[in-house]
């Protein structure tokens, strides 16, 4: 059973380790918040160890605590609990002997997997506590590394030569990896005498094997099969999907994209994950002031919404969040997308396809005859699409898009440079959020103290962000905390682990209509919006930094 607010109250305010002033934080997040880990929560503010509260609720629940980190685990003992079941389990046997084995548990009254592990070894299973982070931290004692059909052909190029088939459990194995280190992407690159392949973790792209030459053609035909794509067809780009098992009892959807390049055709796998079908605007970084905002946008029965940033940003995936807030039975909600990333239950979804002339201007005028109440545009791209969106939500729809600008304040004039007339732009957007995505800091090993005198000097070289400092609160950048990630096998040693979003959302307010009207550029429109209390990208993501979530240093590299 989960530790209710009122026991956390007990565990930690009545023996003293933390404050009254503390919980009521607490109680504040678990509120806005219902599905908080209020134990991450707690470690995240920095006001208890990893372990020492692993100690607490190891001693509340009435089972002894292991600190996985001071353990060598046993290979025997780890390969009882294969690596899915122990990462969807949250639990690791780490220690056997002839007549028990040791287990460490997140939930040590999962008594299924007890069962499992007793009857699989015929040993007494000796039950221990550990906090989630440990046991995610150990899980990092599986090899998940690249697997044994490609050694071998890295250890022998012409392997593939004599066995083809080895090209089926190569192609398998790279997704798996791919898949279980949490990448968004696969990239196989071909050069002039090697392919590289490389994975996007956390937004950066990281080589993992570099493979022969003569491996690339069998790879991208393998990959062309399971997209069901041509294989004959190699000076031409092509896009496909496949959907594939991992683990069993897993199916991931994957987005395939083959383009011709001077050293031949280089393959990019997009991994669609599941996680992303069920976010909120909440987790994905959004505050209750932002929120606040969308909220009262989308309860007009008309207008538009916008959302702007460049590739990759998560643009589609908080205008599905939106979606999900508004998908109910008595409205009709249809989309225009290129392509369609999610199914949703209840949307009529439908895909551009350029080879039948359906693009988003003709899927969009399509739409409009089928009696919608809300439709998202996957991009407006064009001046017929931006014409037919804007008239759409002038006669009595609510339309959600996205655009590639560089803020909230461009995609105005971004509207109107389409040929969107002024009072048109003026009248029927509401709001426009513009967003990036931060790395977090991993959470097994973030730290916290002092800045480092560098990081100091490079705060006062930085106008902008002196002033947003200021805004928070911090006169002197001496005296701030600073958090970082001191790197883990959690998280490869690099620091960050997941991703946050931040946020600038621009209310279409009288003022600024009247500026949209005049032709103002963008960077009146973006003063009228930060008089009027708009907080910007570099706001939000400073009050991340200062909260714990992520870094400075990752807050400019994304928003500068």
């Amino acid at each position: 059973m989960p530790i209710t607010i009122d026991q956390w109250k007990n565990i930690l305010v009545e023996p003293g380790f933390i404050t009254d002033v503390q919980y009521a934080e607490i109680t504040l997040a678990v509120q806005k918040n219902s599905d908080l880990d209020i134990g991450e929560f707690i470690t995240n503010k920095g006001w208890l160890t990893d372990a020492q509260l692993g100690k607490l609720i190891a001693e509340f629940y009435g089972y002894r605590f292991v600190n996985l980190s001071q353990h060598t685990i046993s290979k025997e003992a780890l390969s009882v609990i294969p690596e899915f079941v122990a990462k969807k389990r949250q639990v690791i046997a780490y220690e056997m002997t002839d007549a028990s084995i040791k287990i460490a548990m997140a939930d040590p009254t999962d008594m299924e997997i007890v069962r499992m592990v007793e009857k699989k070894t015929g040993l007494h299973a000796d039950l221990f506590f550990a906090s989630k982070v440990d046991i995610e931290m150990a899980t990092g004692s599986y090899e998940s590394s690249i697997g044994e059909s490609i050694k071998s052909v890295l250890a022998n190029p012409d392997a593939l030569l004599e066995n083809e088939d080895l090209i089926v459990e190569i192609v398998d194995e790279i997704i798996s990896y791919a898949y279980h280190n949490k990448a968004s992407d696969i990239h196989v690159e071909p050069f002039d005498d090697e392919v590289v392949i490389r994975l996007r973790v956390d937004g950066i792209l990281h080589d993992i094997v570099r493979m022969n030459k003569n491996v690339l053609e069998l790879l991208t035909t393998r990959i062309k099969i399971l997209a069901k794509l041509r294989t004959d067809e190699h000076r031409s780009a092509q896009d496909g999907k496949l959907q594939f098992e991992v683990d069993g009892d897993t199916t991931i959807d994957i987005r395939v994209s083959i383009l011709p390049s001077t050293s031949g055709e280089k393959t990019v796998m997009r991994i669609l994950s599941d996680v992303a079908r069920s976010y909120t605007l909440e987790n994905l970084g959004m505050g209750e002031e932002h929120m606040e905002i969308v909220r009262d946008a989308i309860a007009n029965p008309h207008g538009m919404i916008l959302s702007t940033g460049p590739t990759g940003c998560g643009k589609t995936t908080s205008l599905y969040a939106i979606l999900k807030i508004l998908n109910r039975r008595e409205v009709n909600i249809s989309t225009v997308e290129d392509p369609v990333e999610y199914d949703i239950e209840g949307v009529t979804q439908v895909q551009v396809n350029t080879k039948t002339n359906l693009t988003f201007a003709d899927g969009l005028r399509s739409l409009l005859r089928q009696d919608p109440d809300i439709m998202m545009v996957g991009e407006i791209r064009d001046e017929e699409t931006a014409g037919i969106a804007v008239n759409s939500a002038l006669t009595g729809h609510l339309v959600l898009s996205t655009l590639h600008t560089n803020d909230a304040a461009t995609a105005i004039p971004r509207l109107i440079d389409m040929g969107v007339e002024p009072f048109l732009v003026a009248s029927t957007v509401r709001i426009i959020i513009a967003q990036r995505l931060l790395r977090k800091i991993c959470s097994s090993c973030i730290r916290s103290g002092p800045p480092l005198q560098e990081t100091i000097d490079f705060i006062n070289h930085q106008p902008k962000l002196l002033e947003t400092l200021k805004k928070a609160g911090i006169e002197d950048p001496a005296t701030m905390s600073a958090f970082y990630g001191a790197g883990c096998n959690n998280c490869v040693n690099t620091g960050y682990r997941g991703r946050v979003g931040v946020f600038e959302i621009l209310e279409m307010t009288d003022e600024i209509r009247s500026l949209v009207v005049e032709r103002a550029d963008s960077s009146k429109i973006m003063n009228a919006a930060r008089r009027n209390g708009m907080s910007t990208m570099l706001d939000d993501g400073v009050q991340k930094a200062l909260n714990g979530s992520t870094t400075l240093k990752e807050v400019l590299r994304v928003t500068q």
